[in-house]
């Protein structure tokens, strides 16, 4: 290959996704195995690649040189190959800075900083933190050298700003972790979770509902990749071109998630919008049904509301593993806080809301069988709909009509 990433495994990686954004070249993903490195670099038949967990510090050997970044953190994720020799970068440094400059914390002098973790990115975000002038602690479970704590001693430093989570717990698919709880940190200014998959993390999540400015990992592997292309291909590229490609990535990744009422019109603007952005339609209802071979009335009937409720919550977290795309949901999902959180760390919540006089009762639906019911249900469920929702759509208009409005508002 010219140019790709290796490492192992590379199943998650958006890698390939991204540099198609910010350049224009075949970009190859190539898992090795760790005794097929020597021979992969004894061959040096690339021009450049990245280098992704768990051979970050394992390429060195073979290198000719690193850059100062790198070799202060011990580890390279860049080698590019000039005139036969191999050179070796960190680009991840660049990635977290940016993005840290990005919410304006440009200077952290004097301010506390916790790392949870010790591996390469941690390492790399203490080499980026400590330049900002940030007085640095890593979180090992296993605390072994300077300038690093347990997590049972975190309780001691209440002063912590900085928070920055460089260990996979919360990653996809254990989404429900949360490496630390925040109400430790009653001095918190920012929290840096370099998990992108999902979007969200529940840590991100958490920072966000107290007030606190936070960043997923996102525009960090954005950033690195941008700064990587420019070695690459040895020349500047326009900032703005990191930002087009965060932008489209971000929405490209997000789901979007339709809640409300029964009969609001999920599934049908769902499907619409879908077909008109070209994303995957999922009606979680429709889900439920295929999973367990019973329509819905006749889950009520058999199990109850609270056995429905939990199918739901069990289909849900497998259709979150997905992204990209239109999820209709039912008209009591969004009830449990564990599914709005869910729903949340993968995608954007849209509330269709439809005027209760225009919201008809079926007979598929067993808690929206007739007139009374659906106006107790509305007056129950609004202030929950209003409460999770990241936007209210009204949905009066044709479903076509509303689904134009979305994609306008959200620039699909």
């Amino acid at each position: 290959m010219r140019y790709g990433l290796i490492g192992k495994p590379l199943g998650h990686s958006y890698s390939k996704e991204v540099h198609a954004l910010l350049a224009d070249y075949d970009y190859i993903l190539q898992e090795l195995e760790k005794d097929e490195l020597a021979d992969f670099f004894a061959r040096r038949d690339f021009a450049a690649i990245n280098v992704t967990i768990p051979y970050k510090e394992a390429v060195i050997p073979y290198l000719d040189e690193i850059s100062p970044e790198a070799k202060a953190i011990g580890a390279v994720n860049t080698v590019v190959r000039r005139d036969g020799r191999l050179f070796g970068y960190n680009t991840d440094f660049f990635g977290i800075r940016d993005t840290l400059a990005r919410f304006g914390l440009t200077d952290l002098s004097g301010k506390r900083a916790l790392i949870l973790g010790s591996g390469g990115t941690a390492l790399t975000a203490r080499a980026v933190l400590e330049s900002l002038g940030a007085r640095v602690l890593l979180v090992s479970r296993s605390p072994n050298g300077e300038n690093m704590i347990s997590y049972e001693q975190i309780k001691n430093y209440p002063d912590t700003a900085i928070l920055f989570n460089a260990t996979p717990v919360g990653m996809y698919p254990h989404g429900e972790g949360c490496p630390v709880s925040l109400s430790l940190f009653p001095q918190l200014s920012f929290v840096f979770d370099a998990v992108y998959n999902p979007l969200r993390t529940r840590l991100v999540l958490d920072a966000e509902a107290r007030g606190v400015p936070a960043a997923g990992g996102l525009y960090m592997l954005v950033a690195q990749a941008f700064r990587a292309v420019e070695l690459f291909l040895d020349k500047a590229l326009p900032l703005s071109l990191l930002g087009n490609a965060y932008e489209k990535i971000f929405r490209q990744k997000q789901n979007i998630v339709l809640i409300g009422m029964p009969s609001a019109g999920k599934t049908t603007v769902g499907r619409i919008l879908a077909e008109k952005t070209g994303r995957r339609f999922v009606d979680l209802d429709e889900e439920i049904i295929k999973r367990t071979g019973q329509d819905i009335p006749t889950i009520f009937r058999e199990r109850g509301e609270a056995g429905f409720r939990d199918i739901e919550s069990a289909v849900l977290r497998t259709v979150c593993g997905g992204a990209g795309q239109v999820i209709a949901t039912g008209g009591g999902a969004v009830l449990r806080e564990e599914n709005a959180t869910l729903l949340k760390q993968t995608g954007t919540l849209l509330f269709l809301d439809r005027p209760l006089s225009d919201l008809t009762p079926t007979a598929d639906r067993p808690t929206a069988k007739s007139a009374d019911a659906i106006a107790a249900l509305y007056y129950e469920r609004l202030p929950r709909y209003l409460a999770v929702a990241d936007r209210t759509f009204p949905s009066k208009e044709p479903p076509a009509q509303t689904a134009d409005a979305i994609i306008k508002e959200l620039l699909l």
